[in-house]
């Protein structure tokens, strides 16, 4: 079929993203920053609980900056990945915004309660704008930003113009975009837990107790390898990868929902050596530590599990020997 050609696009959108990744990098040394001012002025939490969120700055603008100079050679991985990024982007963008929506009620009100008697009424005026500046910075950022890339990366002109531009096929049309995504979700996911017991955040739920010290970090070992095994597995459209990671998660759920509601938020943490004074913030707070929030992490599977059922339609069957190599182009849009 005909096309236009997007090339000047795909190069202006990759500027764009190159900056983004940008952006994230230079959030990542302002953390970095920020913690080692702390640590100077002997504050009791120190690097090791912000590596996870080190690493996910530091990948995102790796990662970023990477697709960026591959949309700009209009490279068919980088469109592809682009919009599996912008996807995963929209999904959390959203539930961080409902998430902020719901929960900073309660942050103003108890913000205005600490106030001076003095000036509650500017103090609430001025809350109320922080507020809103922050939910419009989260909608732009986490929101619109995601859903003009879709919008963009998903035109078939835009693929139309890779694929002639980048005429041979790339290991990312070997599995259709919906399994190709929760795969790199999945290998996102092994480092982060690998450096979680580094971190002091070794805590895992386990059927009414939490495991803690060498048996917690093996149990995050464990969960680790199972996740990049279903990753490979599934890349190649193997159903055993599907019931592993999809038994992987039901085994999971069921041991935070007989944990996290029985012995609360709180002990977690506590767990985890938060400081007393983050501790203490947390339990005035209460925003992190009540019933429902135990319940949200118990059931915070539900939805990868359904995606799991969505994505089953993809894979082969068990007499069905053929290579992901051998799938047509055309079926992985």
């Amino acid at each position: 079929m005909p096309y236009k050609d997007r090339s000047m696009g795909l190069s202006v959108f990759g500027t764009l993203t190159i900056l983004l990744g940008c952006l994230a990098g230079l959030f990542g040394l302002y953390l970095w920053g920020k913690t080692a001012i702390g640590v100077a002025a002997r504050a009791p939490d120190g690097f090791s609980t912000i590596l996870p969120g080190l690493f996910l700055c530091g990948i995102l603008a790796v990662a970023l900056v990477w697709l960026g100079v591959g949309s700009i050679m209009a490279r068919r991985w980088a469109r592809a990945l682009l919009l599996i990024l912008s996807w995963c982007c929209l999904v959390f963008g959203v539930l961080l915004l409902v998430f902020a929506a719901f929960f900073l009620p309660h942050t103003l009100a108890n913000m205005t309660a600490a106030g001076t008697a003095a000036q509650p009424a500017s103090n609430a005026r001025l809350k109320v704008i922080v507020i809103a500046v922050m939910l419009l910075f989260l909608g732009v950022f986490a929101v619109i930003v995601p859903v003009v890339w879709i919008f963009f990366y998903n035109s078939r002109h835009v693929k139309a113009t890779c694929e002639m531009r980048d005429p041979v096929p790339r290991w990312t049309d070997a599995c259709p975009l919906p399994v190709l995504g929760f795969c790199v979700f999945l290998m996102v996911n092994v480092p982060l837990m690998l450096l979680l017991p580094v971190s002091g955040d070794c805590v895992v739920p386990f059927f009414g107790m939490f495991l803690t010290g060498i048996p917690g970090a093996l149990g995050y070992l464990a969960f680790a390898s199972i996740w990049f095994y279903a990753a490979w597995s599934l890349y190649k459209l193997q159903p055993l990868g599907w019931w592993l990671i999809f038994i992987a998660l039901l085994v999971w759920m069921v041991s935070a929902i007989l944990t996290y509601p029985r012995l609360g938020m709180m002990e977690m943490y506590r767990l985890m050596n938060y400081s007393d004074a983050h501790l203490e913030h947390l339990q005035e707070d209460g925003l992190l530590t009540g019933n429902p929030n135990a319940w949200l992490m118990s059931l915070s599977n539900l939805p990868l599990m359904a995606y799991l059922l969505f994505i089953k339609k993809f894979l082969r069957r068990s007499g069905d020997q053929a290579s992901p190599q051998q799938i047509p182009v055309a079926s992985c849009q």
